[in-house]
């Protein structure tokens, strides 16, 4: 676990300046400080890929200000600490010393930083959720866009499909209506003789007091 060691006053960053074994790993490189909040942040560094590192050290100060903070971990190949309890508005250097078995290394470029106001933080915060929820709206209403569409396209097809069908129906049964219609016209028609010869209806008067006698003869 990272240890917090304040150091006097007075007293200079441990291992700033201090002789250095000849065979102690490099300096660190691409110290940056990253994630930034009123309170917190977390600072990142790397080594050279030859060096064997087994910890690193953090001096971590106030500008202006030689109160210094001191946190080292060691049996570890982390590249990155996250640095607690900062001050708002408040500006800090930091060192990034690498630990070997030999010892430690020289201290890296000081890195400066400036935590910022919590109000500052907080508009930002808003800000950035207000983007989201707007992102999230615009999202919903495209997806409410492209459901629409798709099911007027599928009512369309329904239609044309119906459509289709009726047509198939209506031309199918037109045949079979000719054919009836030629079926009836001719049951419909006069029937012929035997003989060739069209029946007629001829009156023939049988004899007799007040009534006559109605006969369909062969004419």
């Amino acid at each position: 676990m990272p240890q917090f060691l304040p150091s006097p006053p007075a007293w200079p960053s441990p291992g700033l300046g201090a002789p250095h074994p000849p065979d102690s790993p490099s300096a660190p490189v691409n110290v940056t400080v990253r994630h930034l909040k009123a309170n917190s942040a977390v600072v990142s560094w790397d080594v050279l890929e030859d060096e064997v590192v087994i910890g690193f050290a953090i001096s971590q100060q106030k500008k202006d200000v030689r109160m210094l903070r001191f946190i080292q971990e060691v049996n570890t190949t982390t590249r990155s600490c996250a640095l607690w309890d900062l001050e708002e508005d408040t500006e800090y250097i930091v060192h990034v010393q690498a630990i070997s078995i030999q010892g430690q290394s020289p201290a890296s470029e000081p890195v400066l930083f400036k935590t910022p106001r919590e109000a500052e933080k907080m508009a930002s915060k808003n800000k950035d959720e207000v983007t989201m929820k707007e992102m999230g709206r615009n999202q919903q209403l495209r997806t409410g866009e492209v459901l629409i569409i798709v099911v007027v396209l599928f009512m369309w097809a329904g239609v044309i499909a119906l459509f289709c069908r009726q047509y198939d129906i209506i031309k199918d049964n037109e045949p079979n209506n000719n054919k009836e219609k030629t079926k009836s016209a001719s049951e419909t028609s006069t029937p012929e003789h035997q003989g060739g010869g069209l029946l007629r209806s001829k009156v023939r008067a049988r004899p007799g007091p007040g009534w006559a006698t109605l006969c369909l003869v062969p004419w």
